[in-house]
């Protein structure tokens, strides 16, 4: 069937809906308390306290469509189905329904909503390891769904079953769905290898949880956590195998090539990266990441330099606002991007700027270490990549034109050690944070109240807000928006002020409310799409009310001393904390 983007959503909705589940809003791509990962991957991110057993103030039956970044494998982005920025639909039972329900609405959606025919569909289950069951009943449902058994493939853990790094934490097995992209005949036997079967959709069936010594338990609270890629299913369902074909990304394509004056069949890898890079940078700059060489930033740095390299090889330069005002007009239903659109387009022109600048630089510097060289060494090639953003393509160039050779084997080992550092700072920058629900972390959360607050009143700023905040066993970084580096003794003041609050051993209670009740009491927190209709305040007596989900301690009086290690800059206008708690 033929459908669009919005109607592929509502549709999905609508359906979820009429099934007894409330819609959620879509989170920011900022994950909140969760210092596991930089960006939300999926749309399950925002819901790990809930999915640990906290009651979600909407209930046990949720879904909404979520935007997500994933870095990770951003080398395979220039492809056909590979994305930096995608949105997840996805549909969550939190002790409620469990896998014969799951499968079966997620089947009926397929198949009736869509009008995805058994024809051209196929499955995966868990087919069990060592101490871990095989998933029968899985296949048990999809069977009398008529799934042909030669249309269920078995898995094995890497590919069909979901756990976080952490322990005590929920996990299970997974049942994927796939639809066969192809105008080749439909091979009675379902192969995952074969890439004309495309992923769809995931089932994640959290029956057991991962113990501290390895071993899986039945959990007391099955939660089922199922997420489709709407660029992916809107591809299938439009009959591309191409998902930059489909009208969330044509008019990308054909802005690129219209500057270009190229044909996007002759450079289809190299507009593919433009597009991806450019929108999940507008996606990333609304969330109020600026770029930097540190995390977050330094992800949204590269998207935005890697789109320029490429952009380098079209003939273009000065071009990214051209076509990060298409990203908004196919996006509009987005407020964020809106309500930011200027704010965005500055972002973006100023590192494109600032990296033209480099490149010049960059080419003086090759000029520089290649004079009266016959091999360019692995460690030169690198610092130009690495340094000043240059492409090995262009180093290769300007060396065959003075007749220099590179050593791309020492390159290649170079660039082989950046990116296991890189992949490391993408997929978890701390091995646990708040997704574990430890003491450690906990107490430190909740020290994050008080600090928070303590910064307005010793500042005596009420605009002052937290921008980002990363938690682990060991200490705890927050971020606030403030224009100067504070003084010692402001410095002081907030961590005896903190200290001052821990001594009182003030409750600390927590009250479910509607968005507008808690926006009337005064609670901190940022009152957009980020919320749901209800929402938890936490109350630090008079001193500290709060928007808040994650894990809380009963009393101050159980943090311990606080202790302010730094205050440094984490980019422009923005000013990060790092503090501990001592027993």
């Amino acid at each position: 069937m033929k459908i669009t983007r919005k109607e592929l959503i509502k549709k999905y909705l609508d359906f979820f809906k009429s099934k007894d589940h409330v819609e959620i809003r879509n989170s920011s791509l900022i994950p909140e308390n969760d210092p596991s990962v930089l960006f939300t991957t999926a749309g399950m991110h925002p819901l790990v306290p809930f999915l640990l057993g906290e009651k979600h103030p909407e209930g046990k039956r949720l879904c909404n469509v979520q935007r997500c970044i994933r870095t990770g494998d951003i080398e395979e982005v220039g492809d056909e189905t590979h994305h930096t920025f995608f949105e997840m639909l996805g549909n969550w039972s939190l002790g409620d329904y469990f896998k014969k329900e799951a499968i079966e609405m997620t089947f009926e959606f397929h198949n009736k909503i869509l009008g995805i025919s058994l024809e051209k569909y196929a499955v995966s289950v868990f087919k069990g390891e060592k101490n871990l069951p095989k998933d029968e009943t899985s296949s048990e449902v999809w069977e009398s769904l008529g799934i042909k058994k030669e249309r269920i493939s078995f898995l094995e853990k890497r590919d069909n079953f979901w756990e976080l790094p952490s322990n005590n934490t929920p996990c299970g097995p997974c049942t994927e769905q796939f639809f066969w992209n192809s105008d080749l005949e439909v091979p009675e036997e379902f192969d995952s290898s074969n890439k004309n079967w495309v992923e769809i959709g995931n089932n994640v069936l959290m029956e057991f949880v991962k113990s501290s010594n390895g071993d899986y338990n039945e959990a007391k609270q099955k939660n089922v956590d199922f997420g489709g890629g709407v660029e992916r299913t809107l591809a299938v369902l439009n009959g591309f195998s191409d998902n930059y074909l489909t009208e969330i990304w044509k008019p990308i394509i054909e802005t690129i090539e219209n500057l270009s004056r190229e044909d996007y069949l002759n450079y289809k890898k190299e507009m593919r990266i433009i597009a991806d890079h450019i929108k999940a940078s507008v996606f990333i700059i609304a969330d109020g990441v600026s770029p930097s060489n540190s995390e977050r930033g330094y992800v949204l740095r590269r998207l935005i330099r890697r789109a320029i390299r490429f952009g380098r090889q079209l003939g273009i330069k000065n071009f990214i606002s051209e076509i990060a005002k298409v990203v908004f007009k196919i996006y509009n239903d987005y407020e964020i991007l809106s309500d930011n659109k200027q704010k965005i387009l500055d972002e973006l022109v100023r590192e494109e700027n600032r990296f033209l600048e480099t490149l010049e630089k960059g080419i003086n510097l090759f000029e520089k270490i290649t004079e009266n060289l016959e091999v360019l060494s692995g460690k030169d090639a690198f610092l130009l990549y690495q340094s000043y953003g240059f492409p090995i393509e262009i180093t290769e160039e300007l060396s065959r034109e003075k007749g220099i050779k590179i050593d791309l084997e020492g390159f290649e080992e170079e660039n082989r050690k950046h990116q296991e550092l890189s992949k490391t700072a993408s997929a978890g920058v701390f091995k646990s944070g708040l997704a574990d629900d430890s003491e450690a972390t906990t107490r430190l959360h909740t020290a994050t109240h008080l600090l928070n607050e303590a910064i307005r009143v010793v500042l005596g700023d009420e605009e002052i807000h937290q921008k980002g905040s990363n938690i682990t066993p060991e200490r705890l970084r927050f971020d606030f928006n403030f224009d100067r580096k504070l003084t010692s003794e402001e410095v002081k003041k907030i961590e005896d002020l903190v200290n001052e609050k821990i001594k009182e051993g003030i409750e600390i209670n927590c009250k479910e409310m509607s968005l507008n009740e808690a926006k009337n009491s005064r609670a901190q927190g940022i009152f957009d799409s980020k919320y749901g209709e209800k929402v938890r305040v936490y109350s630090i007596g008079n001193f500290s009310k709060e928007l808040c989900t994650g894990p809380h301690v009963k009393n101050t009086s159980e943090l311990g001393k606080f202790k302010i290690l730094k205050e440094e800059s984490s980019a422009a206008g923005i000013r990060r904390i790092k503090a501990i708690l001592e027993d």
